[in-house]
């Protein structure tokens, strides 16, 4: 199952020809992933207040056309894998034309932010991400 979340391009999203910058688009995915995991009912600071972070261990990103200022981005985010010890996200963003204008996969994976070791996601965590891709949530 998807999440899609809804982003308008403010000026300062964008470089000096109003085309977004492309840093951007990460902030842009890294929202979609956020909200996808809101509606599988996990909150990132309930973890972090508990030592567990999800941290960003790698991130591919492919531009195919640019956003510009005033556009309105349909950001959707899937679950393309995941382990006990990572999730895979990918990411289509594609503007009020549907067109797509940049794909990226962003892979997380868990760490205690005491020892800043890498651990497993946590139990409800992964029954979670299990739901949502079955299309329970």
């Amino acid at each position: 199952m998807k999440n899609e979340i809804t982003i308008r391009v403010y000026y300062e999203d964008t470089d000096c020809g109003n085309v977004v910058y492309y840093a951007n688009y990460l902030k842009y995915m890294e929202r979609g992933r956020t909200e996808f995991l809101r509606e599988c009912g996990i909150e990132l600071a309930d973890y972090q207040s508990n030592d567990i972070l999800f941290a960003v261990i790698d991130a591919k990103v492919k531009y195919k056309f640019p956003a510009r200022y005033n556009d309105l981005l349909s950001v959707q985010t899937v679950i393309k894998e995941y382990s006990a010890a990572s999730v895979t996200f990918s990411t289509s963003i594609f503007n009020q034309n549907k067109k797509l204008l940049s794909q990226g996969d962003v892979r997380l994976a868990c760490i205690n932010s005491v020892t800043g070791r890498p651990s497993k996601f946590p139990p409800e965590v992964m029954e979670a991400i299990t739901d949502k891709q079955l299309g329970n949530r």
